[in-house]
């Protein structure tokens, strides 16, 4: 695969998986009258994720992160797209001695650039969305990408890009469900809407393999994001997702249950880069 499969015609579950993720947005009337923003999610999580990460590497590490060791030399480099605070990259170092982290949020890329410089890895942060700055990005030998698919529209030109920047491998991870569907029971008790529920990693795979790619797919289950001392942030996060005010948080406590542990799917193939 290389960049002429962006001058063909998308393949059919590229447009459906582009249908299916349109039918997440959220009813202009509600987004109208939201107090706050509803996107988003608190560095903080990201940089406890990525805390947890390097704390788990060693001992059990993930098969997303297994994946990505398998392709890495003593030495090696890795881009991280979507990196968040580095949970999908910073683990890998070593055997890999550089880390380049792409991200839209300067807050995200700080914690990263942070949590790279007390353990000593080299570092680059690029700030900006995938694949709008890839043409700023060296290639690298491993791409990592976590849980990023599902906020991306247009999967063609990005899985191009991923796969044009990889020397070696390119290691996708991604909840198994589409990461609101845990949410979607709040949407019709408090806003009467029935949220969609695709599309799925099953989605995304096949998209993967209709643009030629030699995909290979694993699940398993993680351990929960949110923990018991977050309670309160979670329902604060979870009421502005559901564009309630403040004073809504108690109803939406009271209708919350704390996440379980999370199924995940990784995706990997071969680079090109």
């Amino acid at each position: 695969m290389s960049d002429h499969t962006l001058d063909r015609q998308p393949p059919e579950s590229a447009r459906r998986w582009r249908e299916d993720l349109e039918c997440w947005a959220i009813p202009p009337e509600i987004l109208a009258a939201a107090p706050e923003s509803p996107w988003g999610c608190p560095p903080t999580l990201f940089s406890r994720a990525a805390e947890e990460a390097l704390a788990e590497c060693q001992r059990r590490p993930s098969p997303s992160l297994q994946r990505a060791l398998e392709a890495l030399a003593e030495g090696g480099s890795v881009l991280d797209v979507g990196a968040g605070g580095g949970a999908a990259s910073l683990p890998l170092c070593p055997p890999a001695t550089s880390v380049t982290a792409v991200d839209q949020s300067p807050g995200m890329l700080a914690a990263f650039a942070g949590l790279a410089s007390q353990r000593g890895i080299k570092h680059h942060e690029v700030e900006g969305l995938w694949p709008d700055v890839a043409g700023e990005v060296d290639p690298a030998d491993v791409v990592v990408c976590h849980h990023v698919l599902y906020n991306v529209g247009d999967l063609v030109p990005f899985v191009v890009a991923l796969t044009s920047h990889a020397r070696r491998r390119v290691v996708v991870e991604i909840t198994a469900d589409h990461p609101q569907a845990l949410v979607n029971p709040l949407w019709e008790r408090f806003h009467g809407i029935v949220r969609p529920t695709r599309p799925t990693a099953a989605d995304a795979g096949a998209v993967l393999r209709d643009l030629g790619l030699d995909v290979a797919v694993e699940e398993f289950d993680a351990p929960p994001r949110w923990h018991e001392h977050d309670w309160d942030e979670l329902v604060a996060f979870t009421r502005r997702r559901l564009c309630l005010p403040a004073e809504r948080d108690p109803e939406v406590a009271a209708a919350l249950e704390l996440p379980g542990p999370r199924q995940l799917v990784t995706l990997w193939w071969s680079g090109r880069g």
